[in-house]
């Protein structure tokens, strides 16, 4: 370990124990046996650990923030006492100089900046822990935002995760109480969360790819970004003026439309969600501006969910599922989706998601508000730890349903949710689904065929080499028992005929054939050749 590790090994040392988390950390089985009955068995349970936990991470700094940020978006993880109040941490640091700032870019532009931009302002707009934003003007007149990361943040970030990494496992290890959290997973997690931050060309290219997905809905914008401009370490995107939504919320002017924009926004957000399978990770009031003509504008999208194609049909049954109330098709969807064990004890399981739907839902069911955060507590309880892009989705829906009831209290949710996930779900059926899923069968099985002569070669040698071996139910040293089966796999495959069919003959047909053929070869060998 060297100095360096070792200080600040040190500094979070101190800070743990500063905080009372040392003692929770290095709780081992034979410290808790030589406990008295008077002391607090486990000091998670101090009531003030949430505030104290957001207070030792954000005197720890940068990387401990971001911690702190990801924890804040998974109550299913840490409970929603915790989440909560991390959700308080402020990502701010002091500003860099405008000489340094200077240095950066013209290091990763590869260019003076008097050469690169018309005007580059000295004053920062906004300044983070990673790093800062300046108001720019480019040699073509463009208007734009400059982010520039701060010097050496990469280094310190991966000494903090090292440490990090070996505070986690020694606590799972050490710590009964922490190991059903599941700490290394967690690091793992972060740290491939925190690496795709603060590499710019990650926000790049997930601005331009949600700008091509809404580039024929005049009613949501992306800011452009300039490429030539934009390195790992620099971003350079449209300067954006407009209004926060927060203004919005309390402005009586006919300038904006809140019913309309309440609706946009959900709509957009469930086009990502359900459509696009891409989707805003955070999309808090603080990260959507409203520009001229009540048009949205979405910032920040450095933190971005991501589904497949399987899981978003799954989420899409899931969902309606949810809307209908229909508790056994929850857990049985949630069980399909390899979220739920089956092994789970259902009985219980019923009866908490009955007194679940019964005290947010009544007789009608219209909004989010508060139900999924119980409901991933209540997995939580049960030791269910969900997928990460799951629980992002569903804090960004609730996020974005806070919003639009803001904009619009009598919006329904679910009047919007239900004809998208009916449609999604649909697809599983679809004929044209069926026709792709055929196609790229297709394409698998003409490798086969391209593959086969190749595997009867070396099936053959390998047999003849007797490296290969078949057990099998029947007597193989009785010929007329080879015969019999071989007998029996020509005329069952003969007379096959549904299934997906290679020049026109079934596949499975054409696996009974070629095992026919190997077993022909097997007797051959064995009662002819020897």
């Amino acid at each position: 370990m060297d100095k360096e590790t070792k200080a600040r090994l040190g500094e979070i040392r101190q800070a743990l124990k500063k905080y009372g988390f040392d003692e929770a950390l290095g709780q081992t089985a034979k410290s808790k046996i030589r406990r008295n009955d008077d002391e607090t068995i486990n000091p998670l349970l101090d009531d003030e650990i949430p505030q104290k936990l957001r207070l030792m991470l954000q005197d720890l700094g940068t990387t401990f923030i971001k911690l702190g940020q990801l924890l804040s978006t998974r109550p299913d993880i840490v409970g929603e006492k915790i989440a909560n109040e991390l959700a308080n941490l402020q990502d701010d640091n002091p500003a860099i100089s405008y000489d340094l700032v200077k240095k950066i870019v013209e290091r990763e532009l590869h260019g003076n900046i008097d050469d690169l931009f018309e005007d580059f302002s000295h004053e920062h707009l906004a300044t983070a822990s990673i790093g800062q934003v300046h108001e720019a003007k480019l040699i073509t007149g463009e208007r734009v935002a400059v982010k520039v990361q701060k010097e050496g943040i990469t280094d310190k970030i991966d000494l903090d995760i090292r440490i990090m990494k070996y505070v986690a496992n020694r606590a799972d290890k050490l710590n009964s109480n922490l190991r059903k959290l599941n700490l290394p997973g967690i690091m793992e997690e972060f740290d491939r969360s925190i690496h795709k931050e603060i590499d710019y060309n990650n926000e790049l290219m997930n601005m331009q790819r949600i700008e091509l997905n809404f580039e024929d809905n005049p009613d949501i914008h992306i800011p452009a970004t300039y490429s030539r401009y934009c390195t790992s370490k620099v971003l350079t995107m449209e300067f954006i003026d407009g209004t926060k939504l927060s203004d919005v919320y309390q402005s009586n002017s006919d300038e904006f439309d809140k019913k309309l924009l309440a609706k946009n926004i959900l709509d957009s957000y469930l086009q990502q969600l359900f459509i696009d399978g891409f989707f805003h990770g955070d999309p808090h009031p603080g990260n959507i501006m409203i520009l001229e003509n009540n048009v949205v504008c979405y910032l920040d999208l450095g933190m971005m969910g991501f589904f497949d194609e399987e899981f978003k049909r799954n989420l899409s049954e899931l969902m309606l599922l949810f809307v209908d109330q229909d508790i056994d098709g929850l857990i049985n969807q949630l069980m399909y989706m390899d979220i739920l064990d089956y092994d789970i004890e259902t009985r219980t399981l019923k009866r908490d998601l009955n007194d679940l739907f019964g005290r947010y839902f009544g007789v009608e069911l219209n909004r989010f508000n508060g139900v999924l955060e119980e409901l991933l507590n209540l997995m939580q309880e049960y030791g269910v730890i969900l997928p990460n892009e799951f629980v992002t989705m569903a804090r960004g829906l609730s996020m974005v349903e806070a919003i639009a009831k803001n904009l619009d209290p009598e919006i329904d949710v679910f009047a919007s949710i239900k004809p998208i996930a009916k449609e999604i779900a649909k697809q599983r059926v679809s004929p044209k689904k069926y026709f792709k899923r055929k196609k790229s069968n297709l394409i698998l099985y003409e490798h086969m065929i391209q593959a086969l002569p190749k595997l009867l070669t070396r099936t053959i040698h390998k047999i003849d080499n007797e490296e290969l071996q078949f057990k099998f139910e029947v007597d193989i040293t009785d010929k007329v028992s080879i015969i019999a089966l071989v007998s029996a796999l020509i005329v069952g495959s003969s007379v096959v005929s549904f299934g997906p069919r290679v020049f026109d003959m079934p596949v499975i047909s054409l696996i009974g054939y070629i095992i026919a053929i190997i077993l022909s070869i097997i007797g051959m060998r064995k009662f002819v050749l020897k």
